[in-house]
């Protein structure tokens, strides 16, 4: 069983940068990928950014490409997505998820983890 905490998220104005945090427990393995998704009120659930454990491998979503970073620390307890130059668009519910090995799939129901969600505002 994996558990998955994110940080809170906030409002921030156009242009900003925000840091979310997933904390991760339980029974990880260093093949497991982690990923984020948002969803936007009246819209899908999408992955913004993947991390795969087995060779830290990284996908973006068009959309966020050049603006966001995944990462994690080296113990893999804690996954980063920093954004930067957020735009009112950004704005959405964002989720921590994760998935034991394969690729870093769009399709939400592999992920078999999720943490609770934190809401990410921009706007003046």
């Amino acid at each position: 069983q994996v558990q998955l905490v994110e940080s809170r998220g906030g409002l921030v104005q156009p242009g900003g940068s925000l840091r979310l945090t997933c904390s991760v427990s339980g029974n990880i393995f260093s093949s497991y990928v982690m990923a984020w998704f948002r969803q936007a009120p009246g819209k899908d659930r999408e992955l913004v950014a993947g991390v795969r454990g087995s060779d830290d491998i990284t996908y973006y979503t068009d959309s966020v490409r050049d603006r966001f970073v995944i990462s994690r620390n080296t113990a893999k307890t804690t996954v980063y997505l920093d954004l930067n130059n957020l735009k009112p668009e950004d704005t959405a519910v964002y989720y921590c998820a994760a998935k034991n090995g394969g690729i870093i799939s769009r399709t939400h129901s592999l992920y078999t983890s999720w943490g609770q969600g934190t809401q990410v505002a921009v706007s003046l």
